[in-house]
């Protein structure tokens, strides 16, 4: 049960409904979380323009990557919602079946480039409580990032951290699209919908 009901996207005021379609592109979806922001609509308009701006690729760093990195960043805080959603994102943006399995063996694998793998172990430790980055994760970060790509890194980890603790505490309903590719790709891995079954 939600902690706040999602408004229904019909009722929203034009300007607000027109800049969160931009979600349904990534994930063929309004997420409700968006919703849940819309009863305060500069909130959700805020975090709309936050998220474009975070997930715009710029430099070296794919959006496919961007959302493996989020999906690290959500599992890491224990965000069902997230983890379906990152999960769902991943996969529209080329991440494939092998990859997206292999994900949690990123260290020992071989589908993911050594840049990939610092970028992961980055997710995890920014993700940690208490925070974990240390200077040997910094360290391997620089040698495979530049600036640039390190900033927007770390856009997707803060990013997905706002969303892991508003969707964690407002117990979001997870919509079907992104649940059935939880179940389809994550209930291996222990994944269920928890609090945020509909």
């Amino acid at each position: 049960m939600p902690l706040v009901t999602p408004k229904n996207e019909s009722i929203l005021p034009e300007d607000l409904q027109s800049k969160i379609q931009f979600f349904k592109g990534p994930l063929g979806v309004v997420p409700n979380s968006i919703l849940t922001m819309a009863y305060h609509p500069n909130i959700a308009k805020a975090f709309t323009a936050l998220n474009v701006a975070v997930m715009e690729c710029h430099g070296e760093v794919s959006g496919e990557l961007k959302r493996l990195i989020g999906y690290m960043t959500s599992a890491t805080s224990g965000c069902k919602y997230c983890q379906a959603h990152s999960a769902l994102g991943s996969k529209r943006f080329g991440a494939t079946d092998e990859r997206f399995s292999e994900i949690w063996n990123f260290r020992d694998s071989d589908k993911f480039s050594e840049a990939e793998k610092a970028a992961f172990e980055f997710a995890i430790a920014a993700s940690s409580v208490p925070n974990a980055v240390d200077q040997a994760i910094s360290e391997r970060l620089h040698k495979h990032w530049s600036d640039e790509d390190i900033v927007e890194i770390t856009g997707v980890i803060a990013l997905f951290g706002y969303l892991n603790r508003w969707n964690d505490s407002m117990g979001t309903t997870l919509e079907n699209l992104p649940a059935k590719t939880g179940k389809e790709l994550l209930s291996c891995h222990g994944w269920d919908t928890g609090k945020h079954r509909g």
